[in-house]
């Protein structure tokens, strides 16, 4: 299994709302130690990609970061994509839910889950 454990900066950011969500999530759904926050892309969508966020296990190709204690996995050939990004959690009453605030998106769907780069 090839799986690196970055030592340099994360590539994304995580805001404090965010990883308060994260760590509530990961207690409440009672998520095992070895499963870190998957995050990601895919085809598909609206505007041509999906974000991908959950919990999940290592996989081949992932590299390993921990963002203000909270393990993250990214597969590499989504760095591209996801590099100075930031995910946020928004409780309001206009929205409530996870955000993206991506820098390499060169444009947006109304759902705020799908881009095109």
């Amino acid at each position: 299994m090839s799986v690196d454990i970055a030592t340099g900066p994360a590539p994304l950011q995580l805001t404090e709302g965010a990883v308060k969500e994260l760590k509530k999530l990961k207690e409440q759904q009672e998520i095992a130690d070895d499963f870190g926050l998957r995050v990601g892309v895919e085809g598909g969508g609206c505007a041509g990609m999906n974000y991908i966020l959950g919990f999940d296990q290592k996989k081949d190709g992932d590299t390993e970061y921990i963002i203000s204690g909270i393990k993250v996995f990214m597969n590499k050939a989504h760095g591209l994509y996801l590099a100075g990004m930031e995910i946020d959690f928004q409780n309001g009453l206009n929205a409530r839910g996870f955000t993206f605030n991506n820098p390499n998106a060169s444009s947006t769907c109304g759902c705020g889950t799908s881009f095109s780069a």
